[in-house]
């Protein structure tokens, strides 16, 4: 994506956040590009720290219309957060990140801490990093591979397992800090 559509899908993701507050309801772009369908995950920061992160794997909608919804869950209906009160909008940082396919993991060699997200499935628990996390953490290949299997509610070394699987994909980040002035 350009720069200029970056932007626009952040101004999308905060109008989604904003309308929530104000009545007001965010218009979709229509140009071809925010029409494909992808992945992605929008993350609100709060003075750095996380405050919310929702997102789909596997996309149902535009892009478009998945950041509007991924936005509002994120703010609002993350589990691990209470909703995002009107006072803390100054604060907040926004970033969508833009999934790609998701690619079999054959050997964790193929692996590369930065540009690799993570996807662990087995049975009916699944985790997901987005590339990002393992690099803010400052974990090395083992520690971001027990840490996702942690997150699927599994054991250190699940991911080994013969009915788990894992993935790989990439990420087109887009950022900005401070929604409001």
């Amino acid at each position: 994506m350009t720069d200029a559509q970056k932007q626009t899908l952040l101004r999308l993701a905060r109008e989604a956040i904003l309308s929530r507050f104000d009545p007001s309801q965010p218009e979709l772009p229509a140009e071809p590009e925010f029409q494909a369908k992808r992945g992605l995950f929008v993350t609100l920061r709060l003075d750095g720290d996380l405050r919310g992160c929702i997102g789909l794997i596997q996309p149902r909608r535009s892009i478009a219309e998945e950041v509007v919804d991924m936005a509002r869950e994120a703010a609002f209906g993350d589990p691990r957060f209470p909703p995002l009160r009107r006072e803390e909008l100054p604060r907040i940082e926004i970033e969508v990140s833009l999934l790609s396919e998701m690619i079999p993991v054959k050997d964790i060699s193929e692996i590369v801490i930065g540009r690799d997200g993570l996807l662990l499935r087995q049975g009916f628990r699944s985790g997901v990093f987005l590339p990002q996390v393992p690099v803010e953490w400052n974990w090395d290949l083992q520690t971001y591979l027990s840490q996702l299997c942690r997150k699927a509610g599994l054991p250190d070394r699940a991911w080994k397992r013969d009915d788990a699987e894992l993935f790989r994909f990439e990420a087109e980040v887009c950022g900005e800090t401070h929604i409001l002035p």
